[in-house]
């Protein structure tokens, strides 16, 4: 068995992690209270999946090697392209999304695939600040803002917040630059008291998931998984008995 993938919100459906299992790829829901029990092994490369099937590959590179790399072309796109991509002939949102505390990104996306993209982020709050004709005009709009406001945050910032609220006033003194077309705020369900411990690791009782934080706990502790640092390991169905740290509400 192999970890080969993931899904934050795919839909109605729930986040799931997803399984290799003799040429097949099968979809591990992470609903809050499923008892996950796998052991991690090796990591090599998660070869490539469609439509069910699972293509194995040995390359020891992870959580994809060279060849099962897809690279999308619009991943540091400035609005300089000649739109290579049919997406990007589709109207566009940019977007500004708070992570608690106090942590703002621009980003941009097909206009009806805000509200997935947010959450596909785990972003607490939102707005969408612009409505343009295509992905191009788009990216620079965003270029020229990110001269202020980052493009991307980090999971380990992201991590970080889990356990805080987002700073109200930071927050609206920029989003009120912007003259919001629509604001978001989400609601995970999650109720933390005090900061995950980041790990890896694929065993314990589902909290839940924010974007591709997977929260479990584990002895007391709650652990922040980021589900991308989980693809391409072979696991065995059974529960880990590796130490790892726990959180000081523990003892």
């Amino acid at each position: 068995m192999q970890i080969v993938g993931y899904e934050t919100t795919p839909g109605d459906r729930p986040a799931a992690l997803r399984v290799a299992v003799d040429g097949h790829v099968e979809g591990v829901p992470l609903v809050a209270g499923t008892e996950l029990a796998y052991t991690l092994g090796e990591r090599h490369c998660a070869g490539a999946s469609s439509d069910g099937s699972h293509e194995s590959c040995d390359d020891p590179d992870a959580p994809y090697c060279y060849d099962h790399t897809y690279r999308w072309p619009c991943a540091r796109c400035i609005g300089n392209c000649a739109m290579p991509v049919d997406a990007c002939h589709e109207e566009h949102a940019v977007y500004l999304a708070a992570f608690a505390p106090d942590t703002f990104k621009v980003g941009v996306t097909r206009t009806w695939r805000l509200d997935e993209r947010l959450r596909e982020q785990g972003a607490d709050r939102a707005a969408h600040i612009r409505t343009v004709e295509d992905g191009r005009r788009a990216r620079q709009i965003e270029y020229g803002i990110a001269d202020e406001i980052p493009d991307r945050v980090r999971v380990p910032t992201k991590i970080g917040g889990l356990d805080e609220r987002v700073d109200d006033a930071a927050w609206r003194a920029l989003v009120e630059q912007y003259d919001p077309i629509e604001e978001f705020d989400f609601d995970y369900g999650l109720t933390l008291d005090s900061r995950p411990v980041a790990e890896t690791m694929a065993t314990g009782t589902v909290v839940g998931t924010k974007g591709r934080v997977l929260l479990l706990d584990r002895g007391g502790t709650t652990y922040a998984v980021d589900m991308r640092d989980l693809v391409g390991y072979d696991v065995r169905e059974e529960a880990s008995d590796r130490e790892v740290q726990s959180s000081l509400g523990a003892f």
